[in-house]
C-alpha cells in the first residue's frame, strides 16, 4: 500500500475512517479481502500470492484496521529478510506494534487505528518511530506521515478530502451512498498516471514491468461495528462492493 488517509474525529458517528490505495507490479498476483489465514480466523484482507500476507487486515469484532506501507531507509540483509506482509496481520490482532526483529524486515510505515485512536509506527532500518495522530485529517505515503506541505500528493488531495462531507455511519446502503465524495475522490483518476500529484498512479520501469494503483480499500470503524468497501478496479466506479465482515 503506498497511500492511506485517515480522517480522526472522536466525536463523530465513524470516528475512524480510512482510505488506502495498493501500488504493485501489476504481474504480482493477488486475492480480493476476504479470511484467507486460518492461523487468523477473525482477520479479513486482501491476500499477496507472492508472499502470503497482505497490505490490510481488518478485525471487524473490535473493531481495529492495520495498514502497511513501504517505507525508505536500510533494506534488511537478504538472507534474514521477511515478508513485511505479514505485519498487518499481527498488529490486526493484537492492537500493537508486533513484537519482531525489526532488522529483519525492509523499511515499513505501520498504521493501526481503533476506536481508541490512530496510531503510526516507521521503521527506517536503523531506528523505530512511534506517533498517535491526533483529530483531523491526515496521509501518510512511502516517506512517512505528510502534512500537506511540500509533497505534491498530500498538497493535492488533503485540502479535496478536508472540503468534502465526512462520512457518517449509515446502515445497509452502497458504497457510493456510505463514502459520498470520499468514493470519487479514491478512485477516479482525475490526473494522470505519472503526475506526482494523483493518488491512483502507473508507471512503466525500466525493466518493462508495470507499477500501477491495484485496489482501493475504504473502512470506516464505530461504536456499531466496521463498514468495509473495496474496488479491484480502480477508476470503474462499477467495481465498488461492500466486503462481509459478519
Amino acid at each position: 500500500m503506498c497511500t492511506v488517509i485517515v480522517s480522526v474525529d472522536p466525536e463523530a458517528s465513524a470516528p475512524v475512517l480510512l482510505a488506502g490505495v495498493r501500488d504493485e507490479i501489476v504481474s504480482r498476483p493477488w486475492m480480493s479481502p476476504a479470511r484467507h489465514w486460518p492461523d487468523h480466523p477473525g482477520l479479513i484482507g486482501g491476500r499477496d500470492l507472492e508472499a502470503g500476507g497482505t497490505w490490510l487486515a481488518a478485525h471487524p469484532a473490535v473493531p481495529r484496521v492495520a495498514a502497511l506501507l513501504n517505507g525508505r531507509g536500510v533494506p534488511a540483509p537478504a538472507a534474514a529478510r521477511r515478508s513485511r506482509g505479514e505485519l498487518p496481520l499481527l498488529a490486526a490482532e493484537t492492537g500493537e506494534l508486533p513484537p519482531v526483529e525489526l532488522d529483519r524486515y525492509d523499511p515499513f510505515h505501520l498504521l493501526i487505528g481503533g476506536l481508541d485512536g490512530v496510531r503510526l509506527w516507521s521503521w527506517d532500518g536503523d531506528g523505530l518511530t512511534e506517533e498517535k495522530l491526533p483529530p483531523g485529517l491526515h496521509m501518510v505515503i512511502n516517506s512517512g506521515w505528510e502534512r500537506g506541505d511540500g509533497n505534491p500528493r498530500a498538497s493535492w488531495f488533503l485540502p479535496r478530502f478536508a472540503a468534502a462531507a465526512r462520512p457518517r455511519w449509515r446502515e445497509d446502503c452502497s458504497p457510493a451512498r456510505f463514502w459520498g465524495e470520499w468514493l470519487r475522490l479514491t478512485s477516479q483518476a482525475a490526473l494522470p498516471g505519472d503526475d506526482p500529484r494523483a493518488l491512483l498512479v502507473r508507471h512503466t520501469l525500466p525493466d518493462g514491468r508495470v507499477f500501477a494503483s491495484l485496489s482501493v480499500t475504504l473502512v470506516a470503524l464505530a461504536e456499531r461495528g466496521m463498514r468495509y468497501d473495496f474496488c479491484p478496479l480502480p477508476d470503474d466506479l462499477s467495481s465498488w462492493h461492500q466486503v462481509e465482515t459478519g
